[in-house]
C-alpha cells in the first residue's frame, strides 16, 4: 500500500493542478489604449546598436497603472528585441494622472530612423 500512495498522491496533485489551470478564468487584459492622461512621459533612448543596424519599428507594451498614477507592471507584447529594453525602461518611469482605480492598457512606442 505504501508504494501506491506516493504515485496516487502525485497523480492527484497533478490532476488538481491541471484542473485549476483549465477552470481558472483567464485574466482580462485591457487591449485598448490607456485613456488616462500622462503627466510625465520619458522618451526612450534609441539603442546605438539598433540605430547602427538601421532597425526601426514599434514596441507594444501592456501597462498596469496604479490609482496614484505610477506604472506598476509592464509586459512586452511585441517589438524588435533590440528596442524592447529601452521602451520598457522609459515606460516604467512614466507618471499618469490619478484615477479612482487601477488601469491596464496598451502602449505603443515607435522607433524611427531620422531622415
Amino acid at each position: 500500500m505504501t508504494r501506491k500512495q506516493p504515485v496516487f498522491r502525485s497523480l492527484l496533485y497533478t490532476s488538481l493542478a491541471i484542473g485549476t489551470i483549465l477552470i481558472a478564468p483567464p485574466r482580462t487584459l485591457g487591449q485598448e489604449e490607456i485613456t488616462r492622461k500622462v503627466i510625465s512621459k520619458i522618451q526612450p533612448v534609441y539603442p546605438e546598436l539598433a540605430r547602427s543596424m538601421r532597425i526601426a519599428g514599434t514596441v507594444k507594451l501592456l501597462v498596469d497603472v496604479a490609482p496614484n498614477g505610477a506604472v506598476t507592471n509592464v509586459k512586452v507584447t511585441g517589438g524588435h528585441p533590440l528596442l524592447i529594453v529601452s521602451a520598457e525602461e522609459a515606460v516604467r518611469k512614466w507618471k499618469y494622472a490619478p484615477a479612482p482605480q487601477a488601469t491596464t492598457g496598451r502602449v505603443e512606442l515607435t522607433f524611427g530612423l531620422a531622415q
